[in-house]
């Protein structure tokens, strides 16, 4: 779970780097027609090559402790983004939608860590699978 949540971060923080409306429009800064300006550009592209590396290392940093830590920093990020939309966006709808859809992919990666412990444990226990 936790490398496909990677690969989709890693996807979708390029295609936001290069398309800074895909993450821009749901996050309401956009100008009254739809297009993104240039100074909304410059506060997203940052946040989409954030996605685009931790996604990356995900997908490249080896199980255990390194993909552990990695995922943290993944949780830790979609958590301070959603109390910075929870502040900061135009619109009472438009901050909890983007603060709510923050913490949903915070918790794919605490599920995922979740998962990966409780499959590592039961490795380190001499089971293999379901009994």
């Amino acid at each position: 779970m936790l490398r496909a949540l990677g690969a989709a971060t890693c996807a979708y923080g390029v295609a936001a780097v290069y398309r800074p409306g895909l993450l821009a429009r749901p996050l309401g800064l956009v100008d009254p027609h739809g297009r993104v300006d240039p100074r909304s550009a410059l506060v997203v592209r940052p946040m989409a090559w954030r996605d685009a590396a931790t996604g990356l290392a995900m997908l490249a940093a080896p199980e255990g402790k390194a993909l552990a830590t990695v995922t943290a920093v993944r949780i830790a990020s979609d958590v301070g983004d959603a109390v910075l939309f929870s502040a900061a966006l135009p619109g009472r709808f438009r901050r909890a939608v983007a603060a709510v859809s923050a913490l949903g992919w915070a918790a794919l990666g605490v599920a995922g860590l979740t998962g990966s412990r409780r499959t590592t444990e039961g490795r380190s226990h001499g089971r293999h699978g379901p009994r």
